[in-house]
């Protein structure tokens, strides 16, 4: 049995296997799965045929979970990848495709997986094979409004994951510990799991996306810290960079720099908005804050099921597989801040879940250090015209932990 709300997305999706010219997809990729049937997991699979049928393969151990958690009309379980290979072979043959055109994501599979998907012992001669990944991004872009709520608790418990991190902090604390105290809160908060925790402190700041390490915070060092919780099975994301002590006048100027231009851009984030105009809009005001030369990488991406994912902006839509997103209607959820200012010796960046509106947009991930830490941690808060007083320039005092 298919719940109605998975039903209205199989009708979306049949209607654009139709446009494009394909008759079956054979899904792999977790997130995609679990938007069309409730269920993702990895060493499975689902088959969705042009008359919407879904038929579900997965490791024999996980039928009974699956079955509970997933919306389909077939299943079968499989102990191995020679039995999944049968099974897919099995379910071309129960409907009836020896012939056509087979969808697969051609950006997640790995060379071996496409090998299997496309074994002679599993797919017909007669099937030849296209690559559907931008007509599921197309699918999933717009949220629904069940979806725009989890993805808001998600963002709810990022920044309870963002406050812990921020009240640990302390010289001779690890950025790998500063990561686990948010982990931890987050787990505490509701989630169920995150996406990889970011986390680097000192001249650490200047790598665009620091994993944590054992490298111990130090009196002075700005720490950057980015989260991505899941949430009934969705993202938010949400980055800061804070101070242990005060910083110089140099890292606060640059700090001011990018938040004015994160948050000037989120203003313009409303519906008809392209996502290059948005990239554009961010960087030119660091360009003419005279860091133009210190701006790396994409500031835009969507978020979703994935804390990233369609729509990117074009080069970077380009390098992950995708289609460049058409100007962006409401009910899109994007994060503006990706990458940050990054001077050599340290970077700066501010990172935040907006949801498009029609007229103005949403800023999910607000956050600013709580009133009851005075004593450990003093805040200044820089307002700028139009934009939420929910951010603000944190400094931990070291001396008064």
């Amino acid at each position: 049995m298919i719940h109605k709300a998975y039903q209205k997305r199989l009708g979306r999706c049949t209607s654009l296997m139709k446009r494009t010219g394909l008759d079956v997809l054979l899904l792999s990729k977790p997130a995609n799965m679990f938007y069309l049937t409730g269920d993702g997991r990895l060493c499975a699979y689902t088959m969705i045929t042009q008359e919407g049928k879904v038929a579900l393969g997965v490791p024999s151990t996980d039928l009974e979970d699956v079955s509970r958690l997933a919306h389909f009309d077939h299943i079968t379980g499989f102990e191995d990848e020679v039995g999944m290979i049968h099974s897919i072979a099995h379910y071309f043959e129960h409907f009836g495709l020896q012939e056509g055109t087979l969808g697969l994501e051609y950006t997640f599979l790995t060379q071996s997986m496409m090998g299997m998907f496309t074994h002679p012992h599993a797919k017909p001669a007669g099937v030849q094979v296209k690559d559907c990944t931008h007509i599921l991004s197309e699918l999933r872009m717009v949220k629904e409004a069940e979806e725009i709520d989890c993805i808001r608790k998600a963002a709810t418990v990022a920044v309870v994951g963002m406050a812990a991190a921020v009240k640990a902090l302390r010289p001779s604390l690890t950025e790998s510990q500063v990561a686990a105290e948010a982990e931890y809160a987050m787990r505490q908060a509701g989630a169920e799991e995150f996406w990889r925790s970011y986390v680097s402190s000192g001249p650490r700041t200047n790598i665009a996306h620091g994993l944590p390490t054992a490298r111990e915070l130090q009196a002075g060092d700005l720490v950057m810290i980015d989260i991505h919780p899941i949430v009934s099975g969705y993202s938010a994301d949400i980055c800061r960079t804070v101070c242990v002590g005060g910083p110089t006048e140099e890292q606060q100027q640059a700090f001011d720099l990018y938040l004015r231009a994160q948050q000037s851009t989120i203003q313009t984030a409303k519906a008809g908005v392209g996502v290059a105009d948005l990239e554009h809009h961010l960087h030119q005001v660091i360009r003419d804050g005279g860091h133009g030369e210190h701006l790396f990488g994409p500031p835009i991406h969507g978020v979703g099921i994935e804390f990233e994912e369609a729509p990117l902006p074009p080069g970077h839509a380009f390098f992950h597989g995708e289609k460049a997103p058409p100007p962006l209607p409401a009910n899109v959820v994007i994060s503006v801040g990706n990458c940050g200012l990054y001077t050599g010796p340290w970077g700066v960046r501010v990172e935040d879940t907006v949801l498009i509106g029609e007229t103005e947009p949403t800023i999910f991930t607000e956050y600013s250090a709580p009133a009851g830490c005075v004593r450990r941690v003093s805040r200044e808060l820089k307002v700028y015209p139009g934009i939420s007083p929910g951010y603000c320039v944190i400094h931990v005092d070291p001396a008064g932990i």
